[in-house]
């Protein structure tokens, strides 16, 4: 049988040194085994309807015996695809586990996929555009997911200008609709006061994300709203943010903590601030349960092994990052960016011991 060019270049772009050569195994490796020409082993393994099942069945059995991988190079030559998804990350993200635990997500669904995962790294000091704006101009990817989004987000606007696939872990105020999955901060915080304010507090802080991104406007306007519907007064915690390190966020604490009208209850807007707030607390003299009770979102179950005292709600990342990938990938077969958007309610505040 006859190969179609686009398969015999797709061939020699991956570098086939055919069957029994000690090289990785191709399409023609797989022909051979199985007696089928490559045609119907490329078809087979693509679940082509006008291949019997029986063959689709024996050539991804043999597939995966030999640890067949498609060629990205033949891949993207046939249909003009990577097959590849970028995950544009701050480096810097929070101490927990964000990072693995968004990539794991992520993979765990890509791992039923054609598509591989790249992490496209940057840091606080660079801009966080220039990441997007390179696999968009190369074309290294066929969608890219990014966090810490801001309500006029430039990489949103930059990529729905360029009609690049996409989705956000985190929301925007950007009026074209687009793909995302994102925490309800806002539910978060206002279930947070309410715990505190059943265990008695009064005087509360709210140690927030940093202002430019979307999640602080969630999260602190959840706060505020509870507070005025209790009729309680917000105790500032101004100064630092949940990105500042667990010195500055130590210190800042301990000032706060030493003043006479100190809060006796804080919501912490990430764990590994948490750790700090704790430590600078207890700098003041103070006890976590006793003085002060604080509620703490967390995205890794690490408080548990700190102070049994804290209180907890829980955010899975992980699922977020499984969410994230089926949205991309839908949304780069075509369906409507509007479907494709999604808001995890946080579970019970939890003290460390449930």
């Amino acid at each position: 049988m006859d190969e179609p060019a686009d398969l015999k270049r797709a061939e020699t772009a991956s570098g086939d040194a055919g069957a029994g050569s000690g090289g990785r195994p191709t399409l023609k490796t797989i022909a051979f085994m199985t007696g089928l020409g490559v045609t119907t082993v490329s078809r087979a393994l693509k679940d082509a309807p006008e291949i019997g099942e029986e063959t689709r069945r024996r050539v991804q059995l043999v597939a995966r015996q030999v640890g067949y991988r498609p060629n990205r190079a033949g891949v993207r030559l046939r249909t003009g695809k990577t097959n590849v998804i970028s995950l544009v990350l701050n480096t810097e993200e929070q101490i927990g586990g964000f990072v693995s635990d968004m990539i794991y997500g992520i993979s765990e669904h890509l791992a039923q996929t054609p598509y591989h995962l790249i992490v496209t790294p940057y840091s606080r000091t660079n801009d966080p555009l220039e990441p997007v704006r390179y696999v968009v101009e190369t074309g290294s990817a066929d969608g890219i997911i990014i966090s810490r989004t801001e309500p006029d987000d430039k990489r949103v606007r930059y990529m729905l200008e360029h009609g690049f696939p996409f989705a956000t872990h985190g929301r925007t105020e950007i009026a074209a609709p687009h793909a995302f999955f994102d925490f309800d901060n806002y539910a978060f915080a206002r279930d947070a006061v309410r715990k505190l304010a059943s265990l008695g507090r009064r005087r509360l802080a709210l140690l927030a994300p940093p202002s430019v991104l979307s999640y602080h406007d969630h999260m602190r306007n959840g706060f505020l709203d509870t507070m005025a519907e209790l009729g309680f007064a917000e105790v500032p915690f101004n100064g630092v943010n949940v990105d500042h390190s667990i010195e500055q966020i130590r210190a800042r604490t301990l000032e706060i903590m030493q003043r006479p009208n100190r809060p006796d209850g804080i919501v912490s807007g990430a764990g590994g601030a948490t750790f700090a707030l704790v430590a600078g607390l207890e700098d003041a003299g103070l006890k976590v349960g006793s003085d002060v009770d604080i509620v703490s979102k967390q995205s890794a179950r690490l408080l548990h092994l700190f102070r049994p005292q804290l209180h907890v709600v829980n955010e899975d990342v992980r699922h977020a990052g499984r969410e994230l990938a089926r949205s991309l990938i839908a949304l780069i077969g075509g369906a409507p960016a509007d479907t494709l958007q999604g808001l995890s309610q946080p579970g019970p505040v939890l003290a460390i011991g449930e």
